[in-house]
């Protein structure tokens, strides 16, 4: 498997560099601060891939907030998505909460529907969303984020927090696999 991972991490391409993921950053934070700044928001993670993301963008934040997780994962290490698999579901109550949702990327948008259903079926007051990363698919999706640091092409990616295989998560930048 490491020779795998050595492999794709050799051969892939830099989409956006740490610089234009740091900026994105600024540029998102700016936003959310903006709206959300008298909403007591919390802030929902996506694990496991929106923690870097989550990491990086919370402490741009300047409101108070309460942080918690969730995992609704649809990929579980591989690079297709199959049904989605509810593995931890937030310990703080959502009931008249803005929510706010913090996820890597945005694929097929089925995973972030979910995940908003859930908050709105918990009794939230708002529910927003905030990806890293929006791929160009080309057709409608079930949802679409509130808030987006960059767009791509629809490739696989790892970096900043998205994986291949589970592996490459922390890699400085955003990648796209050239060969699967």
């Amino acid at each position: 498997m490491l020779n795998e991972i050595k492999q794709i991490q050799t051969h892939a391409e830099l989409l956006h560099s740490t610089a234009d993921v740091e900026a994105a950053l600024d540029a998102m934070a700016a936003q959310i601060n903006l709206l959300l700044a008298e909403c007591n928001p919390l802030v929902l993670c996506v694990m496991n891939g929106g923690i870097v993301f989550a990491g990086k963008l919370l402490t741009r934040l300047t409101m108070p907030l309460n942080i918690d997780a969730i995992n609704a994962s649809r990929y579980q290490n591989q690079t297709s998505g199959g049904t989605i698999e509810w593995v931890l579901k937030p310990g703080l109550p959502l009931k008249g909460r803005t929510i706010l949702i913090l996820d890597d990327v945005l694929d097929e948008g089925i995973t972030l529907a979910a995940i908003k259903r859930y908050c709105q079926e918990q009794g939230a007051a708002a529910v927003y969303s905030a990806v890293l990363i929006d791929k160009i698919l080309g057709h409608d999706k079930p949802s679409h984020a509130d808030f987006v640091g960059l767009t791509v092409p629809n490739r696989y990616l790892f970096g900043y927090g998205m994986d291949y295989k589970g592996y490459l998560r922390n890699a400085a930048g955003i990648y796209a696999c050239r060969d699967l």
